[in-house]
């Protein structure tokens, strides 16, 4: 009996993968929820008559429960409840969240703009309490299962599964709508509600590590231990005063501020000044089991299976030589499906919201690679200079440059600037603070970048609106200076990175050393 119980599900290779699946139902299906509505903007302004100030104001709000503390009280939740409840609560919170934006899209509590607009943001506003404290779910869970084995990978896969979701959403919406609004935000919703059944099917198995995990402990030392300590707000005092934590906690603020709002912004942005389309013609449809939505996904999923069997894996064949030749063979089948797809891939590419698309396309394709590179390699703290890098070039192509091949070559950069710096970033923090306060640790991350989230979701738009007052409707919008300020983020990325891995030199967290 003694040697049964001296493995536990989390030994298990197989197991481990099928729970990151579980768990990246989540990740997968909030993503989408929080940025499918970038393929809508040309729509909601048409069918709803909103403004872009409204559209942002939609995009900002729903980060306002967290910029009050939402997460940081639900990151603390965490840390005494365990995964398992915090998951189902605020799991729970997104799914009522994405049903009041449907039926408030749908027009159920009344059908006059301002009503609609009212109940949407009530919606993202719930739905965004629960969005970020289900990704401190979904983060701490991963170390929890994979600490010890390719931690960053599996973080990585996870990211992959949110970009996916962000891909498929921006890219998919319109598709979805056919025409209105409401069919796209239903779908979202009801993307929510299954996964927090898949959740739900792998709480089960996490109960059954816990119990395996506590029957070790208590063979080892006769009793059962619990090495876990109650939160103390001195926890959250101590975070804030680690330089490296600090550091990264900004890092994380400017990063993601300078890409979350211009995805949401892009397809208008790619429509306006480089004059792609809004509707994606007939030529360029995807045609599977009859539909059209269906088709278009297809593409993203087959993407991220090419970057699960370069990345992943090669990792259980213990023949060097094996590894690379099954390598080759997938990037050589990834070519042969880009030179079958060439002509609608084409289409795509003139299309905006297809286009847009590339950004979180690059990370399904990008970040796999990138996590694997820092277990095995490390150089974390480099790796973030090196996408700070690429994001203020990708920025600098799209504001001030005109040319449409360097702002393909922008958007690409971006998509790997992206994948870049979370995968590097959110193992990192697991080298920086003790296991039993990394809910803390992720929730006041996310809390500070939503602080920058909500400012930049909302300042675009209104800047945006500003910027063009005087502009006949119908003209092209000018999004120089809106993108511009997102430069600066990109400025501020590399300055703090510098000082990351001038502390951990200091502090010796090893951030630069493999996983």
């Amino acid at each position: 009996m003694t040697e049964v119980i001296r493995r536990t599900l989390r030994d298990s290779s197989a197991m481990r993968w099928a729970m990151l699946i579980l768990l990246s139902g989540l990740t997968f299906s909030t993503y989408w929820f929080q940025d499918f509505f970038s393929g809508l903007k040309g729509l909601m302004e048409t069918e709803m008559g909103f403004s872009s100030e409204e559209f942002g104001r939609i995009l900002g709000l729903t980060t306002v429960a967290n910029m009050c503390g939402m997460i940081i009280i639900g990151g603390i939740m965490l840390d005494k409840w365990g995964i398992r409840i915090a998951g189902i609560v605020f799991g729970g919170i997104a799914v009522l969240g994405g049903a009041i934006s449907a039926m408030g899209a749908a027009g159920i509590f009344g059908a006059d703009k301002s009503t609609m607009l009212n109940a949407i943001i009530v919606g993202r506003i719930l739905f965004g309490s629960g969005l970020e404290v289900i990704c401190v779910v979904a983060t701490r869970t991963i170390v929890k299962w994979f600490k010890g084995y390719d931690l960053a990978l599996a973080m990585a896969i996870n990211m992959g599964f949110g970009r996916l979701g962000s891909a498929m959403g921006t890219a998919l919406s319109l598709d979805i709508a056919g025409g209105h609004v409401s069919p796209a935000v239903t779908f979202a919703a009801g993307l929510i509600g299954v996964s927090l059944i898949m959740f739900l099917i792998y709480t089960v198995f996490d109960v059954k590590l816990d119990r395996q995990e506590k029957a070790i402990s208590s063979e080892k030392s006769g009793e059962v231990c619990d090495t876990d300590e109650d939160f103390k707000f001195s926890d959250l005092i101590t975070l804030i005063k680690n330089k490296s934590f600090l550091y990264i906690a900004l890092l994380c603020v400017t990063f993601y501020a300078a890409i979350f709002p211009f995805m949401q912004y892009a397809p208008d942005l790619l429509i306006n000044k480089f004059g792609f389309t809004q509707e994606l013609p007939q030529a360029g449809e995807v045609i599977l089991f009859g539909s059209k939505a269906i088709g278009a996904a297809s593409v993203y999923i087959v993407f991220f299976l090419f970057a699960i069997l370069f990345a992943v894996v090669p990792n259980n064949f213990e023949n060097k030589n094996f590894r690379t030749l099954f390598k080759i063979g997938a990037l050589a089948g990834f070519l042969i499906y880009l030179f079958i797809m060439k002509d609608i891939l084409a289409i795509w590419l003139n299309n905006g919201a297809k286009t847009a698309s590339l950004i979180p396309l690059g990370t399904i394709i990008f970040t796999p690679i990138f996590g694997n590179i820092v277990d095995k390699k490390g150089k974390a703290a480099s790796l973030m200079i090196l996408g700070s890098l690429l994001l203020i070039f990708a920025h600098v192509s799209l504001s001030v440059l005109h040319s449409v091949v360097i702002a393909y070559f922008g958007l690409l950069s971006l998509g790997v600037a992206f994948s870049l710096v979370p995968a590097a970033m959110w193992p990192s923090v697991a080298k920086i603070v003790a296991e039993n306060r990394l809910g803390t640790a992720y929730a006041t991350m996310f809390t500070l970048q939503n602080w920058g989230l909500g400012l930049f979701f909302w300042g675009i738009g209104a800047l945006l609106d500003f910027v063009n007052q005087g502009i006949p409707e119908g003209q092209a919008k000018d999004y120089t200076i809106p993108i511009l300020v997102l430069v600066g983020c990109g400025v501020i990325s590399i300055f703090l990175s510098f000082l990351l891995k001038k502390a951990d030199r200091a502090q010796n967290y090893g951030l630069e050393l493999p996983s």
